[in-house]
């Protein structure tokens, strides 16, 4: 069953002397207990569309069109036995379907804030900076009860803070002490904690591992996926480390330039490959199954995104762009289809899709993207 529905969605920054379109056109969907991971570099835009969808977004960031589909009502919109009220789902002043998805981007700043942590919470990047250095550990978590069970008595949100904390394999004794006091990982897990303090059915993990080292990386992926398992929680995990995907997530979405340029079950975007931004990721990462070889690099920078063209947004550092990528920006292609109509647009969010139009060459293409030449030769003709 979906839990989430991104359609189309759009998003810009004002800078005051020109726009920035961090995020064109964006479309994916999220089922209940599943973990999918957006994916690519510093500046793709993946923290951006991440945080837009429970309005986090900077003071000049805007939602410019889309729509973002929750499955969870507000609680005053629900009747007795949690469905929308008929007089909610009738009244076009609300966002809400008739099957009861609520449309997040149309929220006001209140409304929205009814939203976070009870229905969907962050695990933001920088878990020093998400904790509150002048309030207790267990305070923070207990806060983030109140505010949205306000008829909890404080002694069982004390004692729920401390069972979190437990939970992700922190003493319950520690919550008593300060952000100073823990190990980088420790706060990483406190914010996981806290992200968990209202049974969320979603959680956003922004980088949940940068900055840790490889032994504490592990422990917190295994603890995101002992959580999912064990809560039915679904995860949206933003990484520009595609061995970190690779281990925790169901579904991958590349991004790259504000777009979504590959994307579907990680296993197939892995080991079927069927963009050329994709392939030039996989060549700058090491692997220890295959022999020693140098890594590959994908030349040049990524986009401007100021004023963007029609064009491909990868054009300028792909190998393989055609006169028709100068044209516009490719749909997404049915890349499960057979070899003879993979150019056949794909509406659906979850099977393979691709942006490029040479979809129907994906053998040359995986082929000629293995060798460092190929990305060579793209620098020398720019």
């Amino acid at each position: 069953m979906t839990l989430l529905e991104v359609n189309d969605l759009s998003i810009r920054y004002d800078t005051g002397d020109a726009e920035v379109h961090a995020i064109d056109g964006v479309t994916f969907s999220i089922d209940r207990g599943e973990t999918y991971g957006l994916v690519g570099e510093s500046g793709c835009g993946k923290t951006t569309l991440a945080k837009s969808i429970i309005h986090l977004l900077d003071h000049n960031g805007f939602i410019e069109s889309g729509e973002v589909w929750f499955d969870g009502t507000l609680p005053h919109w629900e009747d007795e036995n949690g469905d929308p009220r008929r007089e909610i789902v009738e009244d076009d002043r609300y966002p809400v379907r008739d099957d009861g998805m609520t449309d997040l981007a149309q929220l006001d700043t209140e409304q929205i804030r009814d939203i976070r942590w009870r229905n969907i919470a962050l695990i933001p990047q920088s878990a020093m900076n998400a904790l509150n250095p002048v309030y207790k550990v267990g305070d923070q978590i207990v806060e983030a009860v109140l505010r949205h069970e306000p008829h909890t008595p404080e002694d069982e949100a004390h004692q729920r803070a401390r069972d979190l904390l437990e939970r992700v394999g922190i003493e319950p004794d520690r919550a008593d002490d300060y952000a100073h006091e823990y190990s980088g990982g420790m706060k990483q897990r406190a914010v996981i904690a806290m992200a968990m303090a209202c049974n969320p059915d979603m959680l956003i993990a922004d980088e949940p591992t940068t900055a840790l080292d490889v032994i504490i990386q592990d422990r917190i992926l295994d603890e995101l996926d002992e959580l999912q398992k064990e809560f039915n929680v679904s995860i949206l995990v933003v990484s520009h480390d595609i061995s970190v995907m690779a281990e925790i997530c169901d579904q991958l979405a590349v991004m790259y330039g504000g777009k979504i340029m590959e994307s579907g079950p990680k296993t197939e975007v892995f080991q079927q490959s069927a963009n050329p931004y994709t392939l030039g990721l996989k060549n700058s990462f090491p692997t220890v199954k295959d022999e020693q070889t140098d890594l590959v690099s994908i030349p040049g920078s990524p986009p401007t995104l100021l004023d963007p063209d029609d064009e491909c947004r990868f054009l300028d550092r792909c190998p393989f762009a055609v006169e028709e990528c100068r044209s516009s920006h490719p749909p997404m292609y049915d890349v499960s289809a057979g070899e003879e109509s993979r150019r056949v647009t794909a509406e659906n969010p979850q099977i393979h899709r691709s942006a490029c139009y040479r979809v129907d060459e994906l053998e040359t293409m995986r082929t000629e993207a293995s060798k460092e030449e190929t990305w060579q030769a793209t620098t020398q003709n720019r």
